[in-house]
């Protein structure tokens, strides 16, 4: 590691952030809460994500959405605002509403770790559900990324088919939502989640490394959900896009996984 890693005391979570150099990648930075690593940013080449479960919702967007134009996206839960870093450049032009509970997070991070040029996006201190009824209640997004949780220690009524619902509504016709899922075998929060999406959405699908599937290890895997069907070919396309190794599941292979 490089240098003193810059620190910041987090009240919410009572633990230190920590920003310091990716010794691998010349230019990138990681950003960790406590021992555990949370975000990679590069900051020479915002539009390169380092982090699988990162790439793997990147590349499902970039599937499902080719034209090129500008998103309105909505992050609940900031971290290092990759996802924003990143779309200021694929999808140039594009507006970002950034969510996180922790006030002191997003003033380190945006301090830290300056945005691209052209990357306009609007921090929100909030809660992930209420911000929803609140701040952002006339507010509809082309795409929502919640990447808060994991496991049965998640906050519950950011768990819940109500919330799901919520989330669908502050989208557009043909919005997607994309959930970062960590979770231990044998998945069973998981489910739960792909429950509670189906129980709102239309199209739901799973996506991760093939031996996720298997339920016999802990990892991350995306959920992804629209209100409208997403044609089989697209769905492929997404399983093709990586990173790999890759597997996707939606229909009838999602209803096998997602049994008790």
């Amino acid at each position: 590691m490089n240098g003193k890693p810059a620190k910041r005391w987090l009240g919410f979570v009572q633990a230190h952030a920590y920003i310091y150099d990716d010794d691998l990648i010349p230019g990138s930075k990681i950003l960790a809460i406590g021992d555990a690593p949370q975000s990679h940013v590069n900051l020479a080449h915002p539009e390169e994500v380092f982090y699988e479960y990162l790439a793997r919702i990147a590349n499902h967007l970039q599937v499902l959405r080719t034209s090129g134009k500008p998103l309105k996206m909505l992050h609940l839960g900031a971290g290092a605002l990759t996802l924003a870093r990143w779309a200021s450049v694929v999808y140039p032009g594009s507006k970002h509403v950034a969510v996180d509970i922790e006030r002191e997070l997003l003033d380190f991070v945006l301090t830290q770790l300056p945005l691209p040029s052209g990357c306009n996006l609007t921090p929100v201190v909030a809660d992930a559900r209420s911000v929803l009824a609140e701040e952002l209640a006339e507010e509809k997004f082309d795409a929502i990324v919640l990447d808060i949780f994991s496991g049965p220690e998640a906050p519950e009524h950011l768990t819940t088919p109500e919330y799901y619902t919520e989330l669908r509504e502050s989208l557009t016709e043909d919005g997607l939502l994309f959930v970062n899922i960590g979770d231990d075998p044998p998945l069973r929060f998981t489910k739960s989640q792909v429950a509670a999406a189906r129980s709102a959405f239309d199209f739901v699908m799973l996506s991760s490394t093939p031996e996720m599937f298997t339920a016999r290890y802990p990892g991350n895997l995306i959920l992804a959900a629209s209100k409208k069907q997403v044609p089989e070919e697209l769905v492929d396309r997404c399983q093709a896009a990586g990173p790999y190794p890759a597997e996707v599941r939606s229909g009838l292979d999602l209803d096998r996984f997602s049994k008790p």
